[in-house]
Formats: C-alpha cells, structure tokens, sequence
C-alpha cells in the first residue's frame, strides 16, 4: 500500500533542508558544481581547439578515428573510474602523487569522462562547418592559429551549447566520481553519490533535497541550451 503521507513529509523536509540551508547539503551542492565545472572548463580548453583543427584536416585513417571518437562519446562512467582508480592507487603509475579519494581524483575522472564528448562534439561540429570558415580565413592570409580562433568566434554559440552539454553530462555522473572519491564524507561527497547512498540507508528527506537541486541544475542547463539554439 502506497504511504502518500510519508511521500510528502520526505517532500516536506527536504524543502525545509533546502531554505534552512543545511551547511551538509549546499556544501555537497557546492563540491559537486566546482568537480564538474572545473573539469568541464579543463577538458574545454584542451579539447575545443584540438577538435576544430582535427575536424578542419585531412588525414589519413579520418573515417576510422571518428567511428572510435563517436565510441568513446558513450563511454560508461564506471569505466572511466576503473581507469583512473588504477592509475591513482598506491601500486599505480601515479600513486605517489596521494590523489586517490580526493577532489582532484574526481576532477581528473570528470575530464576525462567529457573529454571524448566535448572533443568529439567539437570535431563534428568543425568538420561540418569549418571548411568554409577556414577558406574565408585562408583567403585573408590567416594562419593555422588564426583560423582556429576565427572558427571559435563563428561557432561560439555553438560551442557553449556543447560545453554545457558535456557539463550536464558530467554533474549527473555517478560510477566515476563513487568510485575514485569514495563518496567520503565532508571531503568528497557529491550530490549522485549522496543520492545514491541515502536512497539505500532510507533518508528519502536529504535525497530529495538533493534531487531537486539537480532538477534545478539541470532546467537551467537546458535553458541555457534552448535559448542558443534557437528553439521556441
């Protein structure tokens, strides 16, 4: 029998959590908008210009590199965080370095869960319509960096609508950021993985707190993405 009074004092308290602002949830709020756009911007600065200037070249082996790009799009987040685990434990190539369970473990798993999308959103986005940016660049005298930044400047709308994609992709990840960050908490709980654990110890109050930020989180990004593309 379904307990409706019990579903609305969930609703209730976490309402309450929220405009009381609980310091243990809009710290957890707050550590997962800093994990997620810090790897957002990394894995954007690097992966933006790389994108156009591969989308914009001929090479050989181009048919084959993005059917394995648009692969790795798709890529599960477990996986990423297997990898990055691996390489971050102790008996790891980069275990001395002490990152395993901290936020720059999740940082690190973030970019590189974004990287392929990012990269892959870029470099089909340029190859579709940076050939005619790059003639015009061409024609101008422009050189290769030029051109790279004059097809940023075109496809700036377009661009932004995929970083903020990519970062949705990344704040509502899971399996990556429980698995290098341990869900450790007041060190490295984010809101998926305080989600997920207060889901199986029955604390629906500060779950639904924490869904609904992400609710919030997500109405903003898709906002964002329907104004600039031009959708009614």
């Amino acid at each position: 029998m379904i307990d409706i009074d019990y579903i609305i004092e969930g609703f209730k308290e976490a309402i309450q959590l929220l405009i009381g602002f609980d310091r243990e949830i809009y710290g957890i709020v707050f550590l997962s908008l800093f994990v997620s756009t810090s790897a957002t911007i990394i894995s954007s600065l690097i992966c933006i210009p790389f994108g156009i200037h591969l989308g914009i070249k001929n090479f050989k082996g181009k048919k084959a590199f993005s059917r394995l790009l648009y692969t790795f799009m798709s890529i599960p987040s477990v996986v990423v965080g297997l990898v990055v685990a691996i390489m971050l434990s102790r008996r790891g190539p980069l275990g001395t370095f002490d990152l395993m369970y901290t936020p720059k473990a999740m940082i690190i798993a973030q970019a590189l869960l974004v990287t392929p999308l990012i990269l892959g959103l870029t470099y089909s986005l340029s190859k579709n319509r940076g050939k005619e940016i790059e003639k015009v660049g061409t024609t101008l005298g422009a050189n290769k960096f030029d051109i790279i930044i004059l097809i940023i400047k075109e496809l700036k709308v377009d661009l932004m609508v995929n970083v903020v994609t990519s970062f949705s992709r990344a704040i509502s990840e899971v399996g990556a950021v429980m698995i290098v960050g341990g869900n450790i908490k007041n060190r490295t709980r984010v809101m998926t993985t305080t989600i997920s654990m207060m889901n199986s110890m029955g604390d629906y109050s500060m779950a639904i707190a924490l869904g609904l930020v992400l609710l919030i989180i997500s109405f903003i990004i898709n906002s964002v993405i329907y104004s600039y593309s031009g959708e009614d």
